[in-house]
């Protein structure tokens, strides 16, 4: 079940959420000063890819100054707008039941959206 809902995920706009991810991953690592947050937007990416039989999970290490900082660094330029997207996206794809499994994906993207520092995305 999980490898159709990724298929479905896939074609149905999931691998246009995940290029946009890696071009701006990609974007943001040409940079020097981008690199940590290009890795993170990279991370995503992948999760965005095939989402349906992954979680994130707290790393332990996500509770130290640096990691703190920079998720709060995360949220003020542009981590905040991107979780609003996807809940926004989640919201509207709940409205039927058919959409439900797919929302659902959304909000789990806007979860690592909000705080992606110190989170790692594992296969169940």
């Amino acid at each position: 079940m999980k490898i159709l809902g990724n298929i479905i995920w896939l074609l149905f706009g999931g691998i246009i959420i995940a290029i946009e991810y890696i071009i701006a991953s990609f974007l943001l690592i040409i940079t020097i000063v981008g690199i940590p947050f290009g890795l993170q937007t990279l991370k995503m990416g992948l999760f965005a890819l095939w989402p349906f039989g992954s979680e994130t999970v707290q790393d332990r290490r996500s509770a130290g100054c640096l990691y703190i900082l920079m998720n709060i660094l995360w949220l003020l330029l542009g981590g905040v707008w991107i979780a609003l997207s996807h809940f926004l996206f989640g919201l509207l794809l709940s409205v039927t039941i058919i959409g439900i499994p797919f929302g659902m994906q959304h909000f789990k993207l806007a979860g690592i959206a909000l705080s992606p520092f110190g989170r790692d995305i594992v296969r169940a």
